[in-house]
């Protein structure tokens, strides 16, 4: 297969009634380091929600044990992009996301901005840092696949195409982003677990980097000082030059998932997805007395 076959191939499908199956070929043969990079981005932007990030700081999962929340959420998310919407893991992990999501008073219009990062972040990070820049096709198909999964989730007023997602997003960070104590806490603790997977020497310079792909709305939301300009450019040069070293290997033969990357370090003997994410007592680290009705389990944000 040569570079943009596989590029030919998607065009030739259709966005609407083939969505999963482009979402499929672009996040887990066209582009899985740069998907992971980005959906890693995408949570921590909704840090900057104010509520959001109380919420988190509250329930205790991202200062606490961020690794093992980092790890649930990458496999929840992922196990639906492997197994489909419909197969029985597939459904699991939909069910454990909602359990989750329903045992806090969390607002739909955060739900909802939760679901725009994911349509849109990817295809912002990917057009800059990419070894090339997503069609149409798969920007429609991004915005199908992430529309059923809310329609799953219970999610109302979802947005229908990709530049609705991006005009709810930017509308909503314009409106919300604001500094919070909690939604710092809970950004350096992401900072602090993301250095952690490199060498500790390295630990400084990685949050220093991190800090300079950081948009200045995100900047400022946390109130960290800006990196100096040369540190900025240099680093996302870097990056961009990652995407065009790509660009010249052969295309990726085999999917990559999420269980199969060296972030996720708490299940190297295997999991059950049914027993991933975090099932606190009622009263406990932030969770409210549970719905009539419905279990006591923990928020998956």
């Amino acid at each position: 297969m040569k570079r943009y076959e596989r590029l030919e191939q998607i065009r030739h499908l259709d966005p609407e009634r083939d969505f999963f199956e482009i979402y499929r070929l672009t996040t887990t043969l066209e582009f899985p380091w740069d998907y992971t990079r980005a959906l890693e981005l995408a949570l921590y932007r909704t840090y900057a929600v104010p509520s959001i990030g109380r919420l988190l700081a509250r329930t205790a999962e991202l200062t606490d044990r961020p690794q093992k929340r980092y790890d649930d959420t990458a496999l929840l998310l992922d196990t639906v992009v492997e197994h489909g919407f419909d197969s029985d893991k597939g459904r699991t992990a939909i069910r454990r996301i909602n359990q989750m999501h329903r045992s806090y008073d969390i607002s739909n219009d955060d739900m909802r901005y939760v679901l725009c990062t994911f349509v849109v972040v990817p295809t912002r990070w990917i057009d800059v840092y990419g070894w090339r820049r997503l069609s149409r096709h798969e920007t429609a198909a991004a915005a199908a696949y992430y529309r059923t999964l809310g329609q799953r989730m219970g999610i109302k007023g979802i947005p229908g195409s990709y530049a609705e997602f991006e005009t709810c997003l930017d509308d909503y960070e314009e409106a919300h982003f604001a500094w919070d104590r909690d939604g710092r806490a809970v950004s350096d603790a992401t900072l602090d677990l993301m250095a952690s997977w490199y060498p500790r020497p390295m630990a400084p310079l990685m949050r220093h980097a991190t800090r300079a792909l950081l948009d200045d709305s995100l900047l400022r939301a946390f109130r960290y000082e800006p990196p100096h300009a040369v540190s900025r450019a240099l680093i996302r040069r870097a990056v961009r030059l990652r995407g065009r070293a790509v660009r010249l290997m052969p295309p990726r033969t085999a999917p990559r998932h999420a269980w199969q990357n060296r972030e996720i370090k708490g299940y190297r003997d295997g999991y059950e997805v049914a027993e991933l994410g975090s099932f606190p007592v009622p009263g406990v680290r932030g969770c409210p007395v549970p719905h009539q009705g419905r279990s006591a389990v923990a928020s998956f944000e």
